[in-house]
């Protein structure tokens, strides 16, 4: 299973951008430790040397929808500012979403329509008289390139294939980079309070979240304990 997040800073501070860094650094270790494959698809760094604005992470793997899961929300850390150490303030916030999984544009040869052409300009008198240029469109999408690169058909074929490939891929990246953008303009607000995780000090240590359950508890046993003398 593949699970796509953004690790964002919205519109905080320079120091947000240093915790989107750490975070995005805590999370690839963690998943890696709990076997999953990480992989970054996206990373806009920040103003400052070492920080990171925006990232997109594709997790694969078995439990993939349970870690993203503990992970999304609202991440906070807790310390001294990096970069204005006489600031007061403490409490920095930076948010992880769930991106829609993205769909790509698949790659299937037998999807592809070939068509001799007869090539054009020098290359010699075999070049110009004999049909050894190749256009190859993508029927799906409609993307079509030409090779008339070299004065064997098979040749140019072959070539035709491997830049209409390029050219697939290129706007499988320039769709994805589009839904990063537009998902982007969602989430700029970062809400506070509430955090999924905190992290304290200069070593970003995760300070695990507990919730209390005693009132639950209470509920439970007055509940069973009036069952019972019913």
């Amino acid at each position: 299973m593949k699970k796509i997040i953004q690790i964002t800073a919205g519109r905080g501070p320079e120091e947000c951008t240093w915790v989107v860094a750490q975070v995005l650094k805590t999370l690839l270790d963690e998943a890696q430790q709990l076997g999953l494959n990480p992989i970054v698809l996206h990373r806009e760094t920040g103003n400052i040397n070492g920080t990171v604005l925006s990232a997109t992470v594709m997790v694969e793997g078995k439990n993939s929808s349970e870690f993203v899961k503990s992970w999304k929300g609202t991440i906070l850390w807790i310390g001294q500012s990096q970069f204005r150490k006489m600031h007061k303030r403490k409490n920095w916030f930076i948010g992880i979403f769930e991106l829609n999984n993205f769909v790509p544009t698949k790659f299937n040869e037998k999807e592809i329509e070939y068509q001799a052409m007869r090539s054009s300009g020098a290359g010699g008198q075999n070049v110009n008289k004999v049909n050894t240029a190749i256009r190859a469109t993508h029927k799906p999408t409609g993307i079509a390139v030409v090779s008339m690169d070299s004065r064997s058909q098979h040749q140019n074929k072959k070539l035709a294939t491997e830049r209409l490939l390029e050219k697939l891929n290129e706007e499988n990246l320039k769709s994805f980079q589009q839904q990063i953008q537009n998902e982007w303009q969602n989430q700029t607000e970062v809400q506070r309070g509430s955090p999924t995780r905190i992290f304290r000090g200069s070593d970003f240590k995760n300070q695990k979240t507990e919730k209390n359950f005693k009132s639950a508890r209470q509920k439970l046993k007055r509940d069973l304990g009036k069952n019972l003398n019913e």
